[in-house]
Order: C-alpha cells, then sequence, then structure tokens
C-alpha cells in the first residue's frame, strides 16, 4: 500500500446539504456527535495502510483545514505519512475553478505526478461506510485492471439515482451508464448472485450502482486526462471513455452498509440510524477498524435526572432534568431542565460557556448556548452555537416540506427544521 496516494474529492458547494455547508465544506459537516464526514475516507485509509493523502476542496474550507491539521499528524501518530489539503486555486494556465471529479484531479495533475506510485485511489468526502481499501487494491492488481470501479448491489428504485454497471461472470465492465431509466434500466440488471449475495438477495438487488471509489493505474489515469481535456467528470464522460478504448476495467463488488450523505434527509437518517438498537447499520465501536478523529479532551458529560433512551452523547455534554429519546448529542451540548427532545440531532457547541457567564447572558436579554428550560424539539437539527430559548416548539406544526426562513435562523428541508450554525431562536417561538 505505500505504492497508493489516496485522492479524497471534497465535492462541490453541497447545495443540497445547506444550510449545514453554508459555514464549511461537506466533507467538514459533523457526524454521530464527534466526527466529520472527512474522518470516514481518512480512517479507512489509515486502517488499510494507505497514509499518503489529498484532500481537493473548493468551498468553505477553513473549518476542513483547521480540523485536519488538528487530527492528522501522520507524520507522529501513524507511522509516516501525510493529510494535505488541495484547495481550489485560479492559475494563468488554469483561470477557473473545478468544474467535475475529473477536472479537479487534473488540475492538481502535475503534483500527483510527481508521486512515484502505481495507483492513485479516488474516494468521496461524503459518504458513511467502512471499507479496507487494500483489499480493493489487491483486487485490481490480481485482475490486471487498468481502472477497477467499486460496486454496491442496489434495487431498482435506488439503482436510478446512479451510474450503472454491466458486468460478466468475471466481474469485467462492459457497459456503463449515468441514471438509466425504464427499458435502459432493465437492460443493466446482472446476477449479482455471482458476486456471494444469496439468491434472494441477488433477485431483489439486480443491479451493480458505481459508488463514486475507484483505483486507476498510474498510466491509465494521466492518459485519460491529458488526451480528453475538456472531460470533467469521472462517471459521465471518462469511464465510458475508457470502456470505448478497450482499457481492462473491473468491478469490485461491496456488499456492506454504504451511505451517500447527499441530502438532509440522507444526514439525518444516517446519523439517528446509529442509535439503533441492538445492533446499527454503522457500528463505531469496531477496536479492529477504528474511525479516528480530533482528540478533544474534554471532561465526561454530566447528565442530572435526566431520562435517555436510544441516543447517543458526546462528552463534555451536560443534560439537567430532561426527556431525550432517539437523538444524537454532540460535545458540549447543553440541555436545561424540562425539555424534550425526540428524533433530534443536536450538533452540540465549539466551546463552553460557565455558569456566571450564562447567568450574564440571561440578566442582559441574551439566550446561552444550547437548548433552554421547558422547551420541545422533534424532528431537528440543531446545528453547532445554536441558542434555543426557553419555551420554544420546534415541531415544523404546519408539516412543511420546503422553506427558507434564514431571517428567523433555520430552514425546513426534507420536512425537517434545520437550526443553522450560532443562530439564536427567541423564548417562546413557535416552529
Amino acid at each position: 500500500m505505500k505504492r497508493v496516494l489516496a485522492i479524497i474529492l471534497g465535492g462541490g458547494a453541497g447545495t443540497r446539504l445547506y444550510p449545514l455547508t453554508k459555514m464549511r465544506a461537506k466533507p467538514a459537516v459533523p457526524l454521530a456527535g464527534k466526527y466529520r464526514l472527512i474522518d470516514i475516507p481518512i480512517s479507512n485509509c489509515i486502517n488499510s495502510n494507505i497514509n499518503k493523502m489529498y484532500v481537493m476542496t473548493q468551498f468553505n474550507s477553513a473549518s476542513l483545514n483547521r480540523h485536519l491539521s488538528q487530527s492528522f499528524n501522520l507524520s507522529n501518530s501513524f507511522g509516516g505519512g501525510f493529510v494535505e489539503v488541495l484547495a481550489a486555486q485560479q492559475t494563468p494556465d488554469s483561470p477557473s475553478w473545478f468544474e467535475g471529479t475529473a477536472d479537479a484531479v487534473r488540475k492538481y495533475q502535475w503534483l500527483f505526478q510527481e508521486w512515484d506510485v502505481d495507483e492513485y485511489l479516488i474516494l468521496s468526502g461524503d459518504q458513511l461506510y467502512r471499507m479496507d481499501y487494500s483489499l480493493f487494491i489487491e483486487h485490481h492488481r490480481r485482475t490486471g485492471a487498468d481502472l477497477t470501479v467499486a460496486a454496491l448491489p442496489v434495487d431498482p428504485k435506488q439503482a436510478e439515482a446512479f451510474g450503472l454497471m454491466r458486468t460478466d461472470d468475471q466481474g469485467s465492465i462492459r457497459e456503463f451508464r449515468e441514471k438509466p431509466k425504464g427499458d435502459a434500466l432493465r437492460e443493466m440488471a446482472v446476477d449479482t448472485s455471482r458476486f456471494g449475495l444469496s439468491k434472494e438477495s441477488a433477485e431483489a438487488r439486480p443491479h451493480l450502482a458505481s459508488m463514486g471509489i475507484y483505483v486507476f493505474s498510474r498510466d491509465t489515469l494521466f492518459d485519460l486526462l491529458d488526451k480528453h481535456p475538456n472531460y470533467k467528470d469521472f462517471g459521465k464522460e471518462l469511464i465510458p471513455e475508457a470502456l470505448k478504448r478497450g482499457d481492462n476495467l473491473q468491478s469490485y463488488v461491496f456488499d456492506d452498509y454504504w451511505e451517500d450523505i447527499g441530502t438532509i434527509g440522507a444526514f439525518y437518517e444516517a446519523n439517528l440510524a446509529l442509535t439503533q438498537q441492538p445492533q446499527p447499520p454503522f457500528s463505531f465501536y469496531d477496536e479492529k477498524f477504528p474511525i479516528y478523529t480530533r482528540p478533544r479532551y474534554l471532561p465526561p458529560s454530566k447528565l442530572v435526572d435526566a431520562q435517555i433512551t436510544n441516543s447517543i452523547v458526546g462528552e463534555g455534554s451536560i443534560l439537567k432534568s430532561c426527556s431525550i429519546n432517539h437523538c444524537v448529542l454532540g460535545v458540549r451540548s447543553r440541555v436545561e431542565s424540562d425539555v424534550a427532545l425526540q428524533d433530534t440531532l443536536v450538533m452540540g457547541a465549539d466551546f463552553f460557556e460557565s455558569s456566571d457567564e450564562r447567568a450574564l447572558l440571561r440578566e442582559r436579554g441574551g439566550i446561552p448556548v444550547g437548548v433552554g428550560a421547558g422547551t420541545t424539539v422533534k424532528r431537528a437539527i440543531l446545528d453547532k452555537n445554536t441558542r434555543i430559548g426557553s419555551n420554544v416548539t420546534i415541531v415544523n406544526k404546519d408539516n412543511v416540506e420546503e422553506a427558507d426562513r434564514s431571517d428567523q435562523g433555520f430552514y425546513i428541508r426534507n420536512g425537517i427544521v434545520v437550526v443553522q450554525k450560532n443562530a439564536t431562536i427567541q423564548d417562546g417561538t413557535i416552529i
């Protein structure tokens, strides 16, 4: 794995995750109370003994840069290597920003070519899954592939949202289509039982979807980028081109939990799924394959006469006599007395407020960080450093699906109320 370089794509503006991406890059969005999305591919790389990583960003990258510099000093902690941010930049030779996945790699091609490596592992920064990339790369080498695409078995309804590949019995890719519908979709079905799925599972999931994870052999990647300078995207353009010219394209079937955190709804559901009992679909409690993040050295959480069921509580939190059911609470969360939280994601805070500071704020008519006394919140996301007043009700009482109430500090996306970062919701407000 020392001859592999990982390139993690930070994605675009993250409009479908807005307002969580209003002040941060998509890979920097908090996850599971204490992590960020970028921790997933980086941890997968570390656990796969891949320690040379570039993270490519374009939008709101300040908090992502800070998180990476505070979390991943691989030269000291993980036996050498690096995690380095490559931000989009305009130069005389390249006056435009990143215009797609392939275009992003092309703009830093000169840097990637300097490394004496055999393969380039292309990853996404906004997916939740656990994969040993060394097995993926060994499959690529064993089959003599020029390009290997990670493939997820999906059902026909899911398949419409993905690039699909049709393979032969050995897993060689014979056809690749981007988001086919109708007859074109049915033509892309394959017998997925040949990849180890049970007969029932293969019948339910007859399509192989591209996960947006690729292994390129060195010569293949740069030859494709050089000969097709107008191609911007791997899935839509470069992969079909590689097929057309006769390159050896292989699939690597991954039949495990994988979630593309592309929308507010998907992000919300993926976080709350972590509270499932007895076994969530994705677990952070795997000693053999841990997920790494920034060490904060916070004190343990304090629960004062609180009733908590099926929830996750980040360290450094203080919860008074409240009721919390099916929630994820981030680090340094503050929840006051007589609060009811249900089906809610609370991202916590970047700082502590002392008791004196909180009392002084109240005296001056301000609202402390956290959730104020007597408040009820259901099916919502409270971003970091939010100040929710006392006796507030956040329940989406009118069952609105989409709304922009940025002047009031919140949005509604997929029916979920999202209180934006640093926002204040005044006492007695009803949403």
